[in-house]
């Protein structure tokens, strides 16, 4: 990825995915522009991105399942269109999600995957509802599927003590993977490290400049999603690994543009998120090979560890960049359940003889 030289990361991730949008927002009905331009102020450029992807394959399904929609055409459809639609026409659309063909490639979508297209759609028809600019929505009485939650997956205490060894030594690679460890391994630890010690996305951590960090007082700083400026705190290991990775960093003359980027890829161009899940899937499958270990079980690592240390779930929510305290405690009730199951002979009613 190209990068502007005088333009953070974070601002040309954002230019980038306005360009993406406006792609996607050619492809929809003309009157769909305005409620993108609605929302801008209260989301995210990458949920707007989700959002026009989900729109578009509702639109696609309308003209091929529908002839009053083919008739119409894409670039005839008006608000009032949408309710022309039945409830029953939009649980006929979720279970069309379930599996589909388009441009000559299958799609399958998970219970949490046609949750998240009809929760796109209701945003959509509310979107006009409210501004009474359709005054039937068939989307509101349309129930979501149910989701059965998953089991948190995260690495137990000495599995981060082995993965972290095994980046360390390059145990168990292959003979090509060992030639690429040689060459990166003090990056992929410290990154590793800075992964597990601080609980940062995927995204915030390959969005680091060298000039983000600070040394003198254990901090760095990061972009959130949608901008938002803040300052983690790191420990004594994370900073330990940091210093040994920027011993060679500062040897090394990155590609134009990418000159302030932390971690570097072999091409010394600023590492890509696609580049870290491989990285990490890579170290953990010799593991761990049961637990599908992602950058984000990584953070679900930390969030765990940093839960059973504090027991201050609000501290957890700070840290992890949770705007809803109530996502962090969903995530984190197996513990609570465990340490109420652990306490129950904790209190005596009689005193044993």
């Amino acid at each position: 990825m190209a990068e502007s030289k005088n333009r953070p990361y974070h601002e040309q991730i954002d230019i980038e995915n306005t360009v993406k949008l406006r792609q996607l927002i050619a492809e929809l009905p003309p009157f769909v522009r305005e409620f993108f331009r609605g929302i801008e102020q209260t989301t995210s450029s990458r949920t707007r991105i989700a959002y026009a992807y989900d729109l578009r394959i509702f639109f696609y399904y309308l003209i091929e399942n529908y002839e009053d929609f083919a008739q119409t055409g894409l670039e005839a459809l008006q608000p009032a269109d949408l309710e022309k639609l039945k409830p029953a026409d939009l649980e006929q659309y979720m279970e069309y999600l379930k599996y589909y063909q388009k441009d000559e490639e299958e799609h399958l979508n998970q219970t949490r995957g046609i949750m998240r297209k009809v929760s796109s759609l209701k945003a959509f028809y509310n979107y006009y509802y409210r501004r009474e600019v359709i005054r039937y929505n068939p989307a509101a009485l349309v129930e979501l599927p149910k989701i059965h939650e998953k089991p948190i997956i995260r690495l137990d205490t000495d599995e981060i003590a082995l993965l972290l060894d095994h980046v360390d030594q390059g145990d168990h690679l292959t003979k090509q993977q060992k030639n690429f460890h040689n060459k990166t391994r003090v990056r992929d630890l410290a990154l590793l490290t800075l992964l597990l010690g601080t609980g940062i996305r995927v995204s915030e951590c390959v969005g680091i400049d060298v000039q983000d960090l600070d040394f003198k007082n254990a901090g760095l700083k990061i972009h959130r999603k949608g901008g938002k400026e803040v300052i983690l705190y790191f420990g004594d290991e994370v900073e330990e690994a940091l210093l040994n990775y920027l011993e060679e960093r500062t040897a090394i003359i990155a590609c134009e543009g990418h000159e302030d980027a932390l971690f570097l890829s072999l091409q010394k161009k600023r590492i890509s998120v696609r580049s870290v899940e491989k990285l990490v899937k890579k170290y953990t499958q010799a593991v761990t090979a049961l637990k599908h270990i992602t950058p984000h079980k990584l953070r679900s690592t930390y969030g765990t560890q940093l839960y059973q240390e504090t027991g201050d779930i609000y501290l957890v929510a700070d840290v992890l960049g949770h705007s809803d305290v109530n996502t962090t405690r969903k995530h984190y009730a197996a513990i609570e359940d465990e340490k109420r199951r652990r306490a129950r002979n904790k209190v005596r009613l009689r005193r044993e003889e």
